[in-house]
């Protein structure tokens, strides 16, 4: 390839972080590249992202795509709404970031050590429901804004702790500032956490080869794949209160001949006993999950898992927003 590949992303400096990862690696294969920043309606807005809509970080980024003002985007996977782009491809998955949520505390505490009554903030239904579930008497308080935002938060005392992703502390060298990486039994993931998308256009064929190539994991493929397809079978958005974790796992050959390498995945789906379902919610109940697969029937599995948790009663989804 003998143009040089704009890629496309979002200016925050967790954007930028992630992108800077796929056009290093895009470098290191011999291809020149360059940033472009996009702004989009989820950076210039201030409103809970319950209010402003799933994809209002990734929809400018995929017209600028569409419409050839970039040749790439980068985007968070999680932040990608389920249905697809039929403008775009998702050509590569590259290596998935460690997908566990971290808790950033004050005076050095974990989510356990935590008082009854301490202000833990977070933007997310489905870490306001899980916290819930843990009947610890947390006061769980929304926020919005960047990873340096929320963290201030809580070294001037406003909070006494907030949940953030892993991934998004450690692409941004901040990972030093978590006091505890949680248990994905206290909180399960939101499906794609961790993960990156890599998007072209769906007919520029020799840049989805280039990406598909040079970037993509499968294994991360696999895995996103399987948590992605329960998410959209429960007709939920990105912000609802559901959580997934897919591990690629050993086990053992159906006819016992050997081990092979499987797809399992676990699901958390929130309901509430109230009917209102306002900011203050109501008693919390988790449903929960699993099922290993083949790693070539992700999607299924994920399908699976999700029709499962409609069994035991997560149509009730979504919850009160946080």
């Amino acid at each position: 390839m003998n143009r040089t590949l704009r890629i496309g992303t979002r200016g925050s400096a967790l954007a930028l972080a992630q992108t800077g990862t796929v056009a290093d690696a895009l470098e290191r294969a011999g291809v020149d590249v360059e940033i472009v920043t996009v702004s989009t309606p989820g950076d210039r807005s201030t409103k809970p992202i319950t209010e402003i809509g799933v994809g209002v970080f990734t929809s400018a980024l995929r017209d600028a795509l569409a419409d050839g003002r970039v040749d790439v985007a980068v985007h968070s996977y999680k932040d990608l709404p389920t249905a697809p782009d039929r403008r775009l491809v998702i050509a590569a998955v590259p290596p998935r970031e460690d997908p566990r949520d971290v808790l950033v505390a004050r005076d050095g505490l974990t989510l356990g050590e935590l008082p009854a009554g301490s202000r833990v903030g977070t933007g997310s239904p489905r870490r306001k429901a899980q916290l819930d579930a843990l009947g610890l008497g947390l006061s769980v308080v929304g926020v919005r804004g960047n990873i340096d935002t929320r963290i201030r938060r809580v070294a001037e005392g406003e909070l006494d702790a907030v949940v953030l992703a892993r991934a998004g502390l450690a692409r941004t060298g901040r990972l030093a500032d978590a006091t505890e990486v949680l248990d994905p039994l206290q909180m399960l993931p939101a499906p794609a956490q961790g993960a990156l998308a890599v998007e072209c256009r769906i007919d520029d064929v020799d840049t989805e080869h280039l990406l598909r190539s040079t970037l993509d994991d499968q294994a991360s493929r696999a895995a996103v794949a399987a948590e992605r397809a329960l998410l959209a079978a429960l007709e939920a958005g990105c912000s609802a209160p559901v959580g997934a974790l897919a591990d690629v796992v050993e086990d053992l050959a159906d006819d016992g001949s050997g081990v092979v390498i499987r797809l399992s995945l676990r699901g958390v789906a929130a309901t509430y006993a109230t009917e209102t379902r306002d900011a203050a919610g109501g008693d919390v109940a988790l449903l929960r999950a699993s099922a290993t697969g083949d790693l070539t029937a992700a999607e299924r599995l994920g399908r699976q898992v999700a029709a499962e948790l409609l069994d035991l009663g997560a149509a009730a989804v979504p919850g009160p927003g946080a």
